[in-house]
């Protein structure tokens, strides 16, 4: 199987753990699962940083590369196809953007979105982990 971390899930594997379940925290050491980060978690965790909202060790930069090479997960630009059907979504979804693309991104490379947002979580057009169990 493989994973989509959402960006509040990316940020806990590497800054507070504890905040995964214990479930969602076996699925993801599982070393035959593929995890995967999409581009648009950059630039919200960029968003969060440059707000004052979250503080990194070191640079943002370095902070990714780490956190991709510690997770080996594999990187997912956004392209004109994700971005499309962003807005393109089946059914009642809210109008975040960021959210949009990652539900995207899961449902064309077919991932299952790692998420505790309940809102996610409760949209039946893509398959999703809660990351709290």
């Amino acid at each position: 199987m493989s994973f989509l971390l959402d960006t509040h899930v990316w940020i806990w594997t590497q800054e507070q753990p504890d905040a995964i379940g214990p479930e969602a925290r076996t699925l993801l050491e599982t070393t035959s699962d593929e995890l995967c980060v999409c581009a648009v978690s950059s630039l919200e965790i960029a968003r969060l940083v440059a707000g004052g909202l979250l503080e990194l060790k070191g640079s943002l930069d370095r902070w990714v590369r780490t956190a991709l090479d510690t997770l080996e997960a594999r990187s997912i630009d956004i392209d004109h196809r994700i971005a499309i059907e962003a807005y393109k979504l089946p059914g009642r979804f809210h109008k975040d953007p960021a959210d949009r693309m990652l539900v995207a991104t899961a449902r064309i490379n077919g991932l299952t979105l790692v998420t505790a947002d309940e809102r996610i979580l409760s949209y039946r057009a893509v398959r999703t982990l809660d990351a709290r169990r």
